[in-house]
């Protein structure tokens, strides 16, 4: 038998199972304890299924909640996506959106040239920096939503690209020869650095800064002039610069890193949305043009 579900049964779950309780599930969804805890049950009771373990002290999904987790969030943006493509509004304002120094170059220009067709009236304020300080500032409310590199994949939709950290020199450059080796980061708060550090370390290769800058324009200058080793997402290399294998170059191989989308916990307006959805098309169509 047929039965047709609630997306509201079916978002109330989604919050449980992203926060790990009751309470803060609804402080995410505008719901009460109660009403929240009544909707995991009729869920339940239409499924006959036990979706949360309710031993531990934070609610753990059972082996068919963690299966219908997934599932849940695919309807959920499919109802969100019709329902936004039958109702056509004009939205008009101003968001402020974050974006990490080395991500501006290779994505920005072409992602909010098409925002701008689909909604002109509305403007979008870039904030560049790195992505803790961006953590920081979305948290004060500075900017609706940032998009992030991490070293680590934010979950279903939110994960935007895959994408190798790799060293960069000058074309033709011997930087990465000399030793200590030269190198060019972001400051203490450049998740890149972080990783590369220890990796160097590891290898036994010392390293001196010949540049520490907040934003990637200085960084590329002092790679491209052969004074320093620098490290970027393979997809933002700009041509000048040449990425160094670590097979020829004899620099540690770094892991990957994701470029996610983050909204802060409480949710974003309804101009914010439309932004969230639009960056998460474009990566979508990056990707699907990318097989």
């Amino acid at each position: 038998m047929n039965k047709d579900i609630d997306i509201a049964l079916l978002r109330a779950f989604v919050a449980v199972a992203e926060t790990g309780g009751m309470t803060s599930a609804g402080r995410l969804i505008n719901l009460t304890q109660a009403a929240v805890s009544q909707q995991i049950k009729r869920l339940e009771d239409l499924f006959q299924v036990t979706l949360f373990d309710r031993q531990s002290r934070n609610l753990m999904l059972t082996d068919r909640g963690e299966r219908l987790l997934t599932q849940a969030r695919r309807l959920i943006a499919l109802n969100d996506e019709v329902a936004g493509s039958m109702i056509s509004r004009q939205f008009e304002g101003e968001v402020a959106l974050g974006v990490p120094h080395d991500l501006v170059g290779a994505f920005i220009p072409q992602l909010l040239n098409r925002f701008r067709q689909k909604h002109p009236g509305i403007r979008v304020a870039v904030v560049s920096s790195t992505t803790q300080k961006l953590f920081g500032m979305m948290a004060a409310g500075r900017i609706a939503l940032t998009m992030t590199t991490e070293p680590a994949p934010a979950a279903g939709q939110d994960m935007l690209l895959q994408q190798p950290l790799v060293w960069v020199g000058a074309r033709g450059g011997t930087a990465y020869k000399c030793r200590p080796l030269p190198t060019s980061f972001g400051d203490e708060t450049c998740a890149h650095r972080k990783v590369a550090l220890p990796a160097l370390s590891s290898q036994g290769l010392d390293w001196v800064h010949m540049c520490e800058a907040s934003e990637s324009n200085t960084l590329i200058a002092t790679v491209e002039a052969d004074l320093a080793v620098g490290l970027l997402l393979a997809c933002t290399v700009p041509p000048q610069i040449d990425i160094l294998r670590s097979s020829t170059s004899g620099l540690p191989q770094l892991q990957d890193f994701f470029i996610n989308l983050r909204l802060p916990p409480a949710g974003v307006g309804e101009i914010a949305r439309a932004l969230a959805e639009h960056i998460r098309e474009h990566f979508a169509v990056r990707l699907r043009h990318a097989v």
